[in-house]
């Protein structure tokens, strides 16, 4: 079984698989990135509705979940020093209320971002299923 960490992310999404080899590339954290379109979500204890509507950190031991800028924050703190220290940042106040609204309007304008397309705003039901499993789209 594997005890490493899993950040859950909008596989049909551009601008999220973008924003993983992105982090994969430059921050480089022990994590399992997994679009959640082929996670089992119900062992992990999360709905679609919640992995849908942002990125979910699931810790395998406890079953613990964070989500949104607490997620993104327990990714950087699997990073090298320089990234272990902004996610520091990111967990306190009021770094962490600002983090939050941040992301928050990135989330509800991905469709608007780079990579994005107007599949991401569109709900998870709507959506073609235009995934692959590491997360690029097909």
């Amino acid at each position: 079984m594997n005890h490493e960490p899993i950040l859950l992310f909008d596989g049909d999404c551009g601008f999220c698989a973008a924003a993983v080899r992105l982090t994969r590339a430059r921050v480089a954290p022990h994590v399992h990135f997994t679009p959640w379109q082929i996670a089992d979500l119900p062992a992990l204890g999360v709905t679609e509705t919640q992995a849908d509507r942002e990125i979910l950190w699931i810790t395998p031991n406890t079953g613990t979940v964070q989500a949104g800028a607490r997620a993104a924050a327990r990714v950087l703190l699997q990073g090298s020093t320089p990234w272990r220290l902004a996610g520091r940042l990111l967990c306190l106040p009021p770094v962490s209320w600002v983090a939050h609204a941040i992301y928050r309007a990135v989330a509800s304008n991905r469709h608007r971002l780079p990579g994005g397309s107007a599949v991401c705003s569109l709900p998870a039901q709507q959506r073609p299923a235009a995934h692959s499993p590491d997360g690029t789209q097909a």
